[in-house]
């Protein structure tokens, strides 16, 4: 049944006004003003690569505009401890308390020729790089704390790197967002191949949120085109909430060919901000809102091998716009941990132990049903 302009443009008007009310009070600017560490605190070390322009400004580091090419830093976020897991502890007053709030205790320019020796510090026992491109409506210093924090939480064995296209930070400013994210994906492509190529680098896992799964996704689909296939250290794609037509979403992997990472995608049908972003794509459901239970979803992931789809609808975690539950939830920041980031294939096995029923659909490895989690596996459809 087609929608009327009229109740179409009600429609979004409704969710626009919903995620404005559900959003937190702004919270301050200059929040990445470098602060003197504290005992009895933890800390992110982690390297920074960015489109966005500078900032003259104290504490923001780089804006919401376009940069001319990439800047790199290594920014060290000090993190309180007896916090939940899957919070962030935001600063009323910048810099703010580093034994209360998610501070900066360090924030250093590099070069690109600074890189080589970054990652030989950085990588860890398993020689792992672990790159979180964040979603829209996110400014630079929220996507430092955020990755702070999913590393944080999810004890992640790995060198963290932040990828950061100019996203604007408000809500209105999707189009100027989707432009910003297509402008840096080349970007993104040629951070993916220096981690690949460094010889201090053993694998890559990418975690993409949001609009930044359209990035992550075009800059492996380049790598690919470019190199005849995704190198073999470029082994894990994490998609948390995908805004990406469906359709689209499987041509780009059919053009990657057999050489590419396994990606696994955390979906929702009760993502409010996906709910805006089908709205504006004029009702093309979103990738990270796709209902596992429809057969017409299901076939349009068909045959595709090395595809896991974790359907986290009934998992409450964060506010109520529900973006944001793959870092909010500690239960899935630990999958994410303990899993795919080690290089793992999410099972049912993973999440049954949370679960109050299983079911299988169709094949024993096919579409497996799990409460609040539901995992489902691709190639294995019929």
């Amino acid at each position: 049944m087609k929608v009327g302009t009229g109740t179409a443009s009600r429609t979004g008007l409704a969710i626009i006004m919903g995620l404005l009310l559900s959003g937190c009070a702004a919270a301050p600017r200059g929040l990445l003003q470098t602060v003197a560490p504290v005992p009895g605190t933890d800390k992110v070390d982690m390297l920074t690569a960015t489109t966005r322009a500078v900032s003259d400004e104290p504490g923001v580091l780089y804006d919401g505009a376009r940069g001319r090419g990439v800047s790199f830093s290594n920014i060290v976020v000090s993190i309180p401890r007896g916090r939940e897991p899957g919070t962030i502890q935001l600063p009323r007053t910048a810099p703010g308390n580093p034994a209360t709030d998610f501070t900066v205790t360090a924030a250093t320019s590099l070069r690109k020729s600074d890189l080589p020796r970054w990652f030989a510090s950085a990588g860890g026992r398993k020689r792992r790089a672990f790159i979180f491109v964040h979603g829209f409506n996110t400014p630079f210093d929220r996507a430092v704390f955020r990755f702070a924090q999913l590393t944080h939480d999810s004890d992640a064995n790995a060198a963290p790197i932040l990828f950061s296209w100019p996203s604007r930070g408000q809500l209105l400013d999707y189009r100027l967002d989707l432009d910003n994210a297509s402008y840096s994906r080349s970007d993104l492509a040629e951070v993916l191949m220096l981690a690949a190529k460094s010889p201090a680098v053993g694998e890559v896992v990418v975690l993409a949120h949001s609009m930044g799964a359209w990035v992550a996704v075009e800059a492996i689909k380049q790598v690919a085109l470019e190199n005849g296939g995704v190198p073999a250290k470029i082994n894990n794609l994490i998609l948390a909430s995908p805004d990406l037509d469906v359709g689209v979403f499987r041509r780009q992997v059919e053009v990657m060919g057999p050489r590419r990472p396994r990606i696994t995608i955390f979906a929702s049908q009760n993502d409010r901000a996906l709910q805006l972003s089908q709205f504006l794509a004029r009702g093309a459901i979103r990738l990270g809102a796709i209902d596992l239970s429809l057969e017409d979803y299901r076939s349009q992931l068909a045959g595709l091998k090395g595809i896991t789809v974790v359907d986290i609808s009934a998992v409450r975690a964060g506010d109520r716009v529900n973006h944001d539950t793959y870092a909010a939830s500690p239960e899935i920041v630990q999958l994410i941990g303990n899993r795919l980031i080690e290089g793992q294939v999410i099972t049912d096995s993973d999440v049954s132990g949370t679960a109050t029923a299983l079911e299988t659909v169709g094949s024993a490895a096919g579409l497996l049903i799990t409460a609040p989690i539901r995992v489902f596996d691709a190639a294995t459809t019929r």
